[in-house]
């Protein structure tokens, strides 16, 4: 039976190394059900097939051997002390001999590879000031916090090569010696060479044949390096091209085409991407407010204690109870409130939590700033163009050339034709196994020391490091219960409170109640019936209808909408309690989602004046534009003729508020707490392709809804424009995080790629590994919401979202909407213990995932320096301050290192 046969014969359970090529994957360790990788790695096995006929035919001679042999060579063998039950014993899945033997054999092969591969490259990593014994086989890697990265023994050009980088240089100023025993775990980076997490000293270095086994299992499935690719110069140089040849010079001809091929197309990608989001302004250091001047207003909580904080803040050690309970405990500290950041004016202060928008006042940012020579223009393409004054308007010369409609889908053609390419998948999937298996080796050998870590730092776990809700919509910010218990003290303290006009007559919130039959008596949780859990799986449109409060739409306007007869005062009293709430945690903070429907253009004014006239300022809090993809509707109903009034309605009041922020004082003021704009609709519903070439919006007239890409380019073709303008007063700029990938066709996800800085979503691209890879190559921001999708598309044990966190990209947690969803007071963490439950998430990855989202937000720099570290925007350990965000710095360095080696494939 194959269950008992002898493990001997099979040489990946005999022996711990393995015995297929050398491109073995850490995935095959688990599954054989994907099959052979393919070749990938540049390496020959000279000698590998003899050593592996040998190694065969020594545990067929094993298996073959009486047993009485073994037992009186065992017995020969015993030492003073020793009995025969001390002795290994030979077992249906044990043999020693056998394994004695196959080491011998390994050690031999993989001193051979080495040889292999110091020729071929011509140098090796003894050359960088290592020494080794004589004779012995060259197993470890020059940078102990490569090993469990998987930096490749035979590959040694990788080193010189990132030296030869500022990256590299960076790394080469912690390099050291290693031991055995740091082979096989990540060393603790912040330790000095020499001592153990504790500050003991550390044991001589031990020889484990089983340990150096598993780190050259590591080590085999790291592919060839090519050079360092920087981010200022997307295409591969002229060394790394030399150095991808020269690994590839003993492989197929085919093969080595093919790879190269693939490279090609993969920087071809990246470099599209690069061009929009530089063009767009949505870049990292393109923000005017991430200056350190950038004035907050108002400004966070000021700190307190500020010598402890700092003290603390700079070492990991407790120096006494009371200091290190302050340690990060506010929102700015002492060094980023300095004289340069002070506010000049006499601020009003009021506690967390109370007061929600008393120290807000709207004559503290007076005067406004003047108006500016730029102009600005709407073209015959449906695109605002900018210009520096009104002689380059009569030039035709903007300020910033924005690609035509025709060069983008043209750039989206080239991506779709390559994500669709045999060979290009092939190669993104095996890369995406070799990622999630490289994790799990990772995990499983560094899983305690990890833990160790975080119980040094003091005062600091999950529930006091800053998360960032992501993509959560604001008339859906509470939860059922909440909104249950607002509405029925409205109706106990103001029942005769006129709150809508209907039918030609006003009504009273009493009139409004026993017009549905209802009282105060009689609501419950199952009479609002907004829970989105049972009947709303593939039914977008039921969906949208659990916005409806006990399915009225007179409910949802009096208590939900911003722009109602009472001008949104009872969700402006709701949403003040939300803040009070999110302010008492202090350390959770949200992006709310706020509707623009394009269908008419006082529609900002009305919204800017609902969060000026109500005071919904706080630290806690950002905002994002959605826009609904509602054309049809507007259509169908009579309100516009052609899409391009959508643009106009959308576009035109931020223009005129950016050229003359008097013109809408109050817009001004709204939008420097608006951090991008969010595209929303139903992504499942088929778009069908009428037209050969899509016209332009003044022409489009047809009752037809325009396709998402289509949505997509005019929104990031009018904004960037509009950062060009903004930027050019130092007024703070956008970016486009749409809904993207939940459902429908997965050329949205190429549309996301191209031009925007982060998605909401993201489950499609399980279906498409290039697109996956290249979304962790550029690491994209996926804002992840694993308990709407259970409700809406896809059951929470199919969500891809651990999957794509092990493979590293970059993926946080959001609630999208806790009114249907949630449960709790605190819909994040209930986000957050959900997928701790079914995933079995450590402490250590709820952290990693709540750095991801403060990351991933769009708060200001020296808020997100506060919460993060002065350095976080450093990768690797340079950026990490576990003090502040108890992610230790072996998981970051091995996250830095692994992204590293694949962007520099």
């Amino acid at each position: 039976m194959a269950d008992t046969e002898d493990s001997s014969l099979d040489p990946t359970s005999a022996s711990t190394s393995p015995k297929r090529g050398n491109t073995f994957s850490l995935h095959d360790l688990d599954t054989d059900s994907e099959g052979d990788l393919g070749a990938h790695d540049s390496r020959g096995d000279t000698g590998s097939e003899s050593s592996e006929e040998q190694t065969k035919g020594d545990a067929s001679s094993v298996n073959t051997r009486p047993a009485h042999n073994d037992k009186s060579h065992d017995e020969s063998g015993l030492q003073d002390g020793m009995l025969p039950r001390d002795l290994p014993t030979r077992t249906a899945f044990y043999d020693p001999v056998a394994e004695r033997q196959m080491s011998q054999a390994d050690a031999k092969l993989f001193y051979q590879r080495s040889q292999v591969g110091q020729l071929r490259t011509g140098s090796g990593v003894w050359s960088q000031g290592h020494s080794t014994p004589h004779g012995s086989p060259v197993i470890v890697g020059s940078d102990p916090r490569d090993v469990s990265a998987g930096a490749s023994a035979g590959t040694r050009g990788i080193d010189q090569a990132m030296d030869s980088s500022p990256l590299g240089q960076e790394k080469g100023q912690l390099r050291g010696k290693t031991s055995a025993r740091e082979d096989l775990m990540l060393p603790d980076p912040s330790q000095p060479p020499g001592q153990s997490v504790g500050g003991e000293e550390a044991p001589p270095p031990r020889n484990n044949p089983f340990q150096n086994d598993m780190h050259d299992i590591a080590q085999e499935g790291a592919q060839v390096s090519t050079s360092h690719l920087s981010d200022a110069n997307p295409t591969m140089s002229s060394q790394s091209a030399a150095l991808g040849v020269a690994a590839f010079s003993d492989t197929d001809p085919h093969i080595t085409a093919e790879l190269s091929s693939i490279s090609k197309n993969i920087q071809s990608i990246v470099h599209l991407r690069k061009r929009y989001i530089g063009l767009s302004l949505q870049g990292p250091d393109d923000n005017p407010k991430d200056d350190a001047s950038w004035a907050i207003y108002p400004p966070p909580p000021q700190p307190a204690w500020g010598a402890e904080h700092a003290r603390a803040a700079g070492s990991t050690d407790a120096m006494n109870s009371s200091a290190n309970s302050l340690t990060g405990s506010m929102v700015m500290s002492s060094t980023a409130a300095g004289p340069e950041l002070e506010p000049k004016r006499t601020m009003k202060k009021r506690k967390p939590g109370q007061d929600i928008g008393e120290d807000f006042d709207m004559n503290d940012l007076l005067p406004l700033p003047a108006v500016d020579t730029m102009t600005f223009k709407l073209d015959d393409s449906g695109v605002y163009q900018v210009f520096d004054s009104e002689d380059a308007q009569a030039s035709g010369a903007p300020l910033v050339r924005v690609p035509t409609i025709r060069e983008f889908y043209m750039d989206l053609d080239q991506i779709l034709s390559i994500s669709s390419d045999g060979p290009s998948k092939s190669f993104a999937f095996r890369r995406l196994q070799y990622l999630e298996g490289k994790f799990n080796l990772y995990a499983l050998l560094n899983e305690y020391q990890e833990t160790a870590d975080s119980k040094k730092v003091p005062h600091r776990d999950f529930y006091n490091v800053r998360k960032v809700d992501t993509h959560v919509h604001h008339s859906a910010c509470m939860n059922q219960k909440h909104l249950l218990r607002f509405i029925k003290s409205k109706m106990k303290k103001c029942p005769d409170e006129v709150v809508l006009f209907r039918d030609g007559r006003h009504l009273t919130l009493a009139e409004v109640f026993q017009s549905i039959n209802l009282t105060a008596y009689d609501l419950s949780i199952d009479t609002l019936d907004m829970h989105a859990h049972t009947d709303s799986f593939h039914r977008f449109d039921k969906f949208n209808l659990k916005y409806n409060p006990i399915g009225e739409s007179r409910l949802r306007t009096i208590f939900l909408k911003t722009d109602n007869f009472i001008n949104g005062r009872y969700l402006a009293e709701i949403t003040k309690e939300v803040i009070a709430d999110l302010e008492s945690s202090k350390y959770q903070m949200v992006e709310w989602r706020i509707s623009i429907y394009g269908k008419s253009l006082d529609e900002w004014d009305k919204l800017a004046a609902w969060v000026v006239d109500n005071k919904l300022f706080s630290h806690n809090v950002r905002w994002l534009i959605q826009i609904p993809r509602l054309y049809d509707v507007y259509k169908a109903s009579g309100l516009m003729d052609t899409f391009e009034q959508v643009v106009k309605n959308v576009f035109e009041p931020l223009f005129e508020v950016s050229k003359d922020p008097s013109s809408h004082p109050k817009l001004h003021i709204f939008l420097q707490r608006v951090i991008g704009f969010d595209s929303v609709d139903d992504e499942s519903k088929v778009e069908r392709r009428l037209f050969k070439k899509f016209p332009v919006p003044k022409v489009w007239d047809s009752k037809q809804n325009p396709p998402y890409s289509y949505w997509i380019y005019y929104l990031f073709s009018n904004m960037a424009s509009l950062n060009i303008l903004r930027q050019r007063r130092g007024f703070n700029t956008f970016a486009l995080r749409p809904h993207c990938g939940e459902a429908g066709d997965s050329e949205h996800l190429a549309v996301a790629l191209l031009c925007c800085h982060s998605i909401s979503h993201g489950l499609l691209l399980r279906k498409v590994p290039l697109l996956q890879y290249i979304f962790y190559l550029e690491q994209i921001g996926i804002a992840m919401s694993p308990l709407s999708n259970n409700a809406l598309f896809l059951a929470y044990e199919r969500n891809p979202f651990y999957q794509y966190f092990r493979r590293g990209l970059n993926v946080s947690l959001s609630t999208d909407d806790p009114l249907q969803f949630a449960f709790t007071k605190e819909p994040l963490m209930e986000e957050y213990a959900v997928a701790a439950q079914i995933y079995k998430l450590g402490s250590v990855d709820m952290c990693e995932l709540a750095k991801n989202s403060v990351k991933q937000s769009g708060f200001e720099n020296a808020i997100k320096e506060q919460w993060l570290g002065p350095n976080y925007s450093l990768p690797g350990k340079a950026g990490n301050t576990m003090v502040k965000t108890n992610v230790p710095d072996r998981r970051e360095e091995f996250r830095f290192q692994t992204l590293m080696e694949e962007r520099d494939m």
